[in-house]
């Protein structure tokens, strides 16, 4: 299970770099980005993940040396990264519509001939 977890992560950024390196439609590199983004939240998520652990919850009297936890950080690491992630891909598509209202086109290409 934890396998298709890593596997699942690398082909989003495989998918998400090659979105984001062939393609001109800045949507489709907004998307591709966003994809990135999801695929190292997994991989974060997967790399703290252990198999039979329980939430690091407890109270003195719970607490033994037979206590087998999961790791909070890589959890606290992906919410930080993906309330960035909200924001940078908010902040991306209104750049976007900017640029659309100003260049009347989304390719990369005809802004980059038009910038004059």
């Amino acid at each position: 299970m934890i396998v298709f977890n890593y596997v699942a992560s690398f082909a989003l950024l495989a998918i998400g770099f090659y979105c984001t390196v062939t393609q001109r439609n800045l949507i489709k590199i907004c998307i591709g980005l966003g994809l990135v983004d999801y695929g190292v939240n997994l991989l974060i998520v997967s790399v703290g993940f252990n198999a039979g652990g329980t939430a690091p919850i407890w109270t003195i009297r719970e607490l033994t040396r037979q206590s087998f936890f999961v790791d909070p950080i890589p959890q606290a690491l992906t919410l930080t990264s993906i309330v960035i992630g909200a924001c940078t891909t908010a902040m991306t598509l209104s750049l976007i519509i900017k640029l659309k209202e100003q260049y009347n086109t989304l390719d990369t290409s005809e802004i980059r001939r038009l910038r004059g």
